[in-house]
């Protein structure tokens, strides 16, 4: 039994030019990449490569045919970024405007990473890592990427001030994403997976939501929510990820063998700044698929599954509402067999079925997996008890906290505008602005990882997965390479008849172990593709 797994973290980040809010996000999205692209000029000259994207194959054994897809859905396609879906004057593709090259707006960085234009805003995408510790170290590491590039943006003149926000409300009605990835053994029946998963996202948020000014989507109630995305989660299961959004997203693109995994793509989550609560929405989310490919592949795990099944909900749909909305965590959530159960106590089920599972295995966890079991158990304790006791560790808990301050010492009601500039103020990116920042620097809020580590994991590559082999190629040979993707580095060697496309189609291949001293002996790009006989 372990948390670890190939995961990953995709952050798009709310974009806005100080002082004209009207500004059109698409541009300032490309010049956040731009102006990264411009820095890395030297390095690289490679597009991404979109053979191998198929974003309109559904994990329930059918394709979207394109002429029937929205827009938004057409995230394969290198001339035009996609639209957010967030509205219907967005159902026409907006051109990127000022960048004759549509690579501009797309990078490839030397840690692996991916940094694109996606639905009109800046995505930072991580290199896959193996466990939720890495997750939040390069998650951080996407941080000050986004922190470099407005940094760089504000020193030159000729180009527009952009702010950043690590959230996913714009405050008008509009949400993006920040969408978490596991491999998982594609052993496991995808209708299976989704009903014992669907309970756990709903209930989730009770310890890995990032906290809300505002109920509905266009915050049109007065208060206060645990989550930014639940408001606007409108379907159980669903291949859609702008509109109609679906606790459990069927998008069967694994970036992978496909024979022997599917990448799980979850749209539910939060962005969150707290390293404790990205750490633990992993941690706990990879010890659930163990649960679950395990207990398909003994038939039940010591009757662990048994326990998660009956947790199917009546109403999922509601029920992310309701959990979102109840922020005394009292709210009961009405199962399909007709119990009714806090979130708190669905989440308590989980963690007990993980417990009998690994009973059930034996042995000794790595330190970990023991550490985020710990943690898991630990933050529903308390948060049954007295849930202010969390705020160093769960990010709603820590804005509540800031929020109910100034509520106090001003007077002031939910719906007062004040209180929704604080929730944005929250997560800006830049230091001297954002009030997470000012937590962090009082000792506030839990550290998970040193700025030594995020500082390192800006430029270099994980060392346990493929992503090492694509950032150090990047690195090393950037100028020889003509595209690459999650799966494959196409290369370009001079006086070669023609392009190289190494694959690399299994995530735990082309490590620091395995490929390191290849690199380390290979002087160029041609050296390296005949010792790996490409």
């Amino acid at each position: 039994m372990t948390v670890r797994r190939v995961m990953g973290i995709e952050t798009e980040y709310g974009v806005l030019q100080p002082g004209k809010p009207m500004a059109n996000p698409m541009l300032l999205s490309s010049h956040v990449v731009a102006v990264h692209a411009a820095r890395e000029s030297g390095r690289t000259r490679a597009r991404w490569d979109y053979d191998d994207e198929d974003p309109l194959a559904d994990a329930r054994g059918f394709r979207l045919q394109r002429a029937s897809a929205h827009p938004s859905l057409l995230t394969d396609d290198p001339e035009q970024p996609a639209p957010s879906g967030d509205g219907p004057q967005e159902l026409a593709r907006p051109q990127v405007e000022e960048y004759e090259d549509p690579g501009a707006a797309n990078v490839i960085l030397t840690n692996g990473a991916r940094l694109y234009v996606d639905h009109a805003h800046p995505e930072y995408s991580s290199p896959e890592v193996t466990n939720p510790r890495d997750a939040v170290v390069w998650d951080r590491a996407g941080e000050q990427v986004m922190l470099a590039a407005v940094r760089a943006l504000a020193s030159t003149p000729a180009l527009p001030d952009v702010a950043l926000y690590k959230n996913n409300v714009d405050g008008k009605g509009a949400t993006y994403g920040t969408h978490e990835n596991y491999l998982v053994d594609r052993a496991v029946p995808f209708t299976d997976l989704a009903a014992r998963l669907i309970p756990f996202f709903v209930t989730r948020q009770v310890f890995t939501g990032a906290g809300r000014v505002g109920v509905g989507q266009r915050g049109e109630r007065a208060g206060f929510q645990l989550s930014q995305r639940a408001d606007y989660v409108e379907a159980e299961i669903g291949l859609e990820t702008t509109l109609r959004r679906p606790i459990v997203n069927t998008r069967d693109e694994p970036h992978a063998d496909p024979a022997r995994w599917r990448r799980l793509h979850v749209i539910v989550g939060d962005a969150t700044m707290l390293e404790a609560a990205t750490y633990v929405r992993m941690g706990t989310t990879s010890l659930v698929l163990w649960l679950i490919e395990r207990a398909v592949a003994e038939g039940g795990a010591g009757g662990a599954l048994a326990a998660v099944d009956r947790l199917a909900l009546r109403d999922p749909v509601s029920a992310v509402h309701q959990v979102s909305h109840d922020p005394t965590l009292t709210a009961r959530v009405e199962l399909a067999d007709g119990r009714r159960l806090t979130a708190l106590e669905v989440q308590q089920e989980y963690l007990t079925a993980v417990r009998t599972a690994l009973a059930h295995v034996g042995g000794t966890p790595d330190e970990q997996t023991q550490d985020v079991l710990t943690r898991w158990g630990s933050l529903l304790d308390r948060l049954a008890r007295d849930p202010s006791e969390c705020a160093r560790e769960v990010e709603w808990l820590a804005k509540l906290r800031l929020l109910e301050g100034m509520r106090r010492r001003e007077n002031l009601p939910w719906d007062h505008p004040r209180l929704a500039a604080v929730d944005l103020q929250w997560s800006d990116l830049r230091p001297e602005r954002g009030l997470y920042h000012r937590l962090l620097g009082a000792g506030a809020v839990e550290r998970l990882v040193t700025d030594a580590e995020v500082e390192r994991a800006v430029a270099h590559p994980p060392t346990d997965t493929r992503a090492f082999f694509r950032g150090e190629a990047v690195a090393r040979y950037g100028d020889q390479i003509s595209a690459a993707s999650w799966d494959s580095v196409v290369f370009d060697v001079p006086g070669a008849s023609t392009l190289q496309r190494v694959p690399m189609r299994d995530p735990l291949r082309g490590t620091q172990q395995h490929v390191g001293a290849l690199l380390d002996a290979s002087p160029d790009a041609a050296t390296l593709l005949a010792a790996l006989g490409a």
